[in-house]
């Protein structure tokens, strides 16, 4: 099968609004690792096809040069969408390599609003995924006090979230995270769907301690 006409085959398949995330893993798990495959469903610009690129990339091909491209691409998507293909991105490819994370890693302080939203996200994932902290909690709650509220509002979120894992899984800042949200006021009238947390630090904190107890 051509590589143009396996696209327009999965295009088919995915390119409907309603289409499912869970049929998107089925297509992948059938595709397995397929880095060509991938890059010409990335180049059609519909947001199913970008999410299942994004299960089937061979992380080993992506050089800093791809990644920023992939990144820009994402970002002129509807914030939903942005901030779902960049998840993926960092879940299923970013954080799977040595040389990726240390990209990651080096984020901090990126002129690109996404990238620094997922050197945050990935620095909480590394809190609620059951391993061992790195030992830069103390710094990254430094710099959360000092700079959330000059953030952009999708990296606000993330440093928000970072200090709501910390809270979480690490009992001995849990008051000091819930007292930043007291301080910050973020979320605090956040309205959440029912049976979600919302992300006001004192009250989301309490919520999924009492959760793991």
């Amino acid at each position: 099968m051509s590589t143009t006409k396996g696209v327009e085959q999965i295009l088919e398949q995915v390119a409907a609004p309603d289409t499912k995330m869970g049929d998107l893993r089925k297509i992948a798990k059938d595709i397995k690792k397929d880095h060509e495959l991938a890059m010409n469903l990335w180049q059609t610009a519909n947001f199913h096809a970008r999410l299942l690129a994004m299960l089937i990339l061979d992380v080993k091909q992506l050089d800093a040069e791809t990644v920023n491209q992939l990144l820009d691409d994402t970002a002129k998507h509807p914030t939903d969408q942005k901030l779902q293909l960049s998840e993926w991105f960092m879940a299923n490819q970013l954080s799977k390599n040595k040389n990726t994370i240390a990209m990651l890693e080096s984020w901090e302080n990126s002129e690109r609003s996404l990238q620094r939203r997922l050197f945050w996200y990935y620095q909480a994932r590394l809190r609620w995924t059951g391993q061992k902290p790195p030992p830069n909690t103390e710094e990254l709650l430094q710099k959360i006090e000092q700079g959330i509220l000059h953030e952009e509002p999708e990296v606000q979120w993330a440093m928000n979230f970072t200090a709501a894992q910390i809270g979480v899984f690490m009992p001995e800042h849990r008051e000091r995270c819930i007292q930043l949200g007291l301080d910050t006021g973020l979320y605090k009238d956040e309205v959440v769907p029912r049976g979600c947390v919302p992300s006001y630090l004192p009250e989301f904190i309490p919520i999924q301690v009492s959760k793991i107890k």
